[in-house]
């Protein structure tokens, strides 16, 4: 296996010291490149949760977060980081999850604090499943094949699309549900992301998604579908507090987070196998091997210390590695300047609150893409496993599960309520379909051995690679491949 790409030319190595112009200009590339990756799934989560006045704050924490743990993963502080320039930010792959979370709680008569006490203190204690499977991630995908991978990401992606929709009408329960306006912003952030995502230019196709959005909320603007009068309320500073809401635990909650905390292992190990290329780093050998557990520690550190200070659990975004390869910077000291240009962000509620007042079509546009595309790379995943009778089955049987029960909840109606909130979660009775099918299910017995070897160890790389579109800027990712 190669120890890098050669056809990538660095200016900048990754213990190099760019001056301090350089450094600035690359971080703010990376900034622009992930910004709408970490504040959208907390607008996501409040919008849908109803957690109104508690949504500057959250996105503060989110960005300050982001910042932190950017700064870990670079900075390599004793076992924890890889010691490369990855940037940190909110996971979309927990988002079903953490919305089936809410909704227990708030079938229970729970109000704000109470689904976020709950939220986080989930997030939290599973965030130990990916800091345990750190230590022997190399063995780990051959017991989630891609299969299995490509099963799960896809009904992240499926369960989500009727978010979007929501949003793209006009919100839960909005009065104008469905009107044209709404039908209208969301195609004009819609049509914009994709001619963007068109560009030969890259960092347009970059930043396809944020001019989106940007254009979106301008057009709701002066049409009047944007207030911002309650700004003047939000407090000047945020503070970080820990578990400001509490500390819950609900085990219906916890399962589904589980299960996408060792997905996340996996994806953050694609994710660093290809900005060790793009850094012209080893990926192989025991400096490759010790470098990744030490990144999917941090993966898993960096999400406890998220919910610790409220706010979800992060990943590694990919769409960094393609501004490394556009600037030619892949030192790691440029995450220094990351890290502080986000925590500089996040210390001012106005931005969460001004962000806060995006109307949900507009939101819904981008939102349709990115989730889409998360269900184009489970689909991948599973055609590049191969599609032979074994693993159709599997995905079938699966991902009609999931479905199911998210179409149909009624098919549940005669189970205990502790069982209905477990199973009743599209992704949790999908992945455990999946992964157990997996084991019992004999291999095809026209596959080759060997076929069958190289699908468990090769195809995973595949995997990783194509799952690394869970970032907010999926749309534009081929530019990062």
């Amino acid at each position: 296996m190669a120890k890098h790409d050669s056809t990538i030319d660095l200016v900048f190595g990754l213990d190099d010291k760019p001056r301090f112009s350089v450094s600035v200009f690359a971080a703010l590339q990376h900034v622009l490149a992930s910004f709408i990756g970490i504040i959208t799934p907390t607008l996501i989560v409040g919008g849908v949760l109803g957690l109104g006045s508690e949504v500057p704050y959250l996105v503060s924490m989110a960005l300050i977060v982001s910042g932190i743990g950017t700064f870990i993963q670079a900075r390599q502080i004793g076992p924890v980081g890889s010691g490369l320039l990855c940037v940190q930010g909110t996971s979309f792959a927990f988002l079903s999850s953490i919305l089936a979370a809410g909704f227990i709680v708030k079938g229970n008569g729970g109000g704000p604090e109470e689904i976020l006490s709950t939220i986080f203190g989930v997030c939290f204690l599973a965030a130990f499943v990916e800091i345990f499977l750190s230590r022997f991630i190399n063995k780990l995908r051959r017991v989630i094949t891609p299969v299995v991978t490509g099963t799960i990401i896809t009904l992240i992606g499926l369960s989500l699309i009727k978010v979007s929709m929501t949003d793209i009408a006009g919100g839960f329960n909005a009065p104008d549900m469905g009107a044209p306006v709404n039908l209208g912003l969301a195609g004009l952030v819609l049509i914009t992301i994709v001619i963007f995502n068109r560009f030969q230019i890259h960092m347009l196709r970059l930043s396809a998604v944020i001019i989106g959005l940007t254009l979106g909320f301008v057009a709701a603007w002066s049409i009047g579908k944007v207030d911002f009068s309650g700004l003047s309320e939000l407090s000047l500073i945020a503070i970080p507090v820990p578990f400001k809401y509490g500390f819950s635990f609900d085990f219906a909650a916890f399962l589904p987070i589980a299960i996408i905390y060792v997905i996340t292992a996996l994806e953050t190990t694609g994710d660093l196998t290809a900005n060790s290329m793009v850094s012209k780093q080893p990926v192989d050998g025991p400096v490759y091997i010790k470098r990744i557990k030490a990144g999917v520690l941090a993966d898993g550190v960096n999400s406890a210390i998220a919910s610790t200070l409220n706010s979800l659990p992060m990943t590694t975004f990919s769409q960094n590695n393609g501004v490394i390869q556009l600037t030619g910077v892949a030192s790691r000291h440029v995450a220094i300047f990351i890290a502080a240009i986000l925590a500089l962000l996040g210390l001012f509620p106005i931005i969460g609150g001004v962000l806060q007042q995006m109307p949900k079509p507009v939101l819904g546009g981008a939102t349709l893409i990115m989730f889409g595309t998360v269900a184009m790379a489970g689909i991948k995943i599973i055609a590049e496993a191969g599609l032979n009778r074994r693993n159709m089955l599997i995905c079938a049987i699966s991902i009609g599960m999931g479905l199911g029960v998210a179409g149909v909840p009624e098919v549940l109606s005669a189970m205990p309520q502790d069982l209905k909130n477990i199973i009743g979660s599209p992704l949790t009775i999908g992945a455990l379909s999946a992964i157990i099918l997996n084991f019992v299910l004999p291999h095809d017995l026209d596959a080759a051995p060997e076929a069958a070897a190289e699908t468990t160890e090769a195809q995973s790389d595949v995997a990783h690679e194509s799952s690394r579109t869970l970032s907010s800027s999926a749309v534009s990712s081929p530019a990062n491949s």
